[in-house]
Formats: C-alpha cells, structure tokens, sequence
C-alpha cells in the first residue's frame, strides 16, 4: 500500500511447512489444516510484520455482510470472547495501530481499504454472495457513519482472486446480480463454447469503490488469478474447500 502509515499483504503459498492442498504456507484455522503447523505459520507472519500474535485478527468468514468494529474493548476480552465475536464476520473495521485485520480467500477476492486521514483501515472478505450484497460499500458506509471517511481519503488495494476469464457461473448467480443492479454488459460476460456466464468480481467491486468516491488512482489491483496461478496462491477451485487459504491483511503502523 503506498502510504507510510500503513502495511499491507497477501500471502502466497511458498514459504511455509505445510503439504498437499495445504502446502505450504497455510495461515487459516478454518479449511482443516493441522493447527500446529498453522500456529508455527502464524508466528512466521507475525515476526516478519512485527506484531504480537494475538494481535493478528482472522474472522471465521461466512459469506455474509457482517461487519465488526474492532476496537480496545475487544482486545480486553478474553480470547474465547474474541473468537466468539469474530464468527459469522465477513469485514473488519479498526482504528486502532499495530492491529492486523485480515480476511482469508482462495478465489474470492480480499479488498483492503485505508483512511490515510482519520487512520482507519478494513479487511473485506467479499465472494460473489457478499459482493451481490454489497459489502465493501456497506463497510466504506460504516467507516464513513464512525470516522468520517470520505472516498478521497481513502487507498484500496483488491488482492489475488479469480479472474473474469475463469469464474465460470451458473444462471442463478447471474441473476443474484442482476436482481441486485449491478450493471451485467460491464461485470458480465457470455461464453458460447460453454454456454455459461462469466462474472468479473474484481470489477463489481471496483465499482462498489468508485461510487464511494475513490479516485482511480488510489485503487491498486493486484490483477493476480487465483485460478491461473494456483501454484503460487490458493485456489478452492483447483484444490477443493479443503485446502489452505491467502491470508490477507492490513495494519495501521502509525
């Protein structure tokens, strides 16, 4: 992220001691992996970015709109506390410095959003579910209702994630969207040999960005595949549900 009082990630799939579909840099608990070897992932993450673990913040994600505020009070909580307030959250939101909000993908795409003037960051998991439903504007309306953000303070960056050109989807998903006016001849695109609609997530929520206000300038797309580049990152497409997951994340510094 170009801003100094910021960092921020995604995590590839070398570099770790994991295997098979979760070889070999897992940081999620949530896909099945054993929890000693994502602890020992975790740790690794955490001294590279300078951060106590607990300071590392991971939702169990359930392709919802649910947003959560994370904040001092949170951290006083116990950790059986903060486990139970992270289910069913898809965003989180916090003002607060060395505090590393992360959202975990494997083709969905993560979006990481930074208020360079009131100091806010967000960490978006949005799929197609939570895209349709609108998420990443839903979380730039809370940062704005709590902080006063506006569009041009803010920088986005849109992480690794499957691309038009291989999110393939059936008619009910094509109608989810547009039931939910998004424009389909700019996020949609019909295949003939296939006989399927494509869908461009990494656009949908490009235009969830822009309508906030945020200048073009300021969104940085990784334009990464997950799908085309499942070597290197996640992909559930190609490895199944069970397997590891990118962790991306963001954290205020200063």
């Amino acid at each position: 992220m170009p801003h100094p009082d910021a960092v921020a990630f995604s995590t590839t799939r070398h570099g770790g001691c994991g295997s098979g579909a979760y070889g070999t840099f897992n940081c999620t608990p949530y896909t099945g992996d054993e929890p000693a070897i994502v602890r020992t992932h975790q740790d690794q993450l955490c001294h590279l970015i300078g951060i106590s673990p607990e300071r590392l913040i991971i939702p169990y994600q359930t392709h919802s709109c649910n947003i959560l505020l994370i904040d001092e009070t949170f951290n006083r909580l116990s950790s059986d506390a903060r486990r139970a307030l992270l289910q069913d959250k898809d965003a989180l939101i916090t003002p607060l410095k060395d505090t590393c909000l992360c959202v975990s993908t494997a083709d969905c795409v993560p979006i990481l959003l930074h208020d360079t003037i009131h100091g806010a960051v967000a960490a978006i998991h949005a799929g197609w579910r939570g895209t349709a439903g609108s998420i990443v504007a839903r979380t730039l309306k809370t940062m704005h209702e709590v902080y006063g953000t506006r569009g041009t303070d803010v920088h986005a960056i849109i992480g690794p994630c499957i691309s038009l050109a291989a999110f393939e989807v059936g008619i009910e998903v094509f109608k989810t969207f547009e039931q939910a006016d998004f424009p389909m001849q700019q996020i949609a695109q019909w295949y003939p040999d296939k006989e399927k609609y494509h869908i461009d997530l990494p656009l949908a929520n490009r235009l969830q960005l822009h309508a906030f206000g945020i200048p073009a300038p300021n969104i940085h797309d990784s334009r990464i595949c997950t799908y085309t580049q499942h070597t290197h990152y996640f992909s559930a497409r190609r490895l199944g549900i069970k397997s590891g997951r990118i962790l991306s994340g963001i954290l205020r510094t200063s």
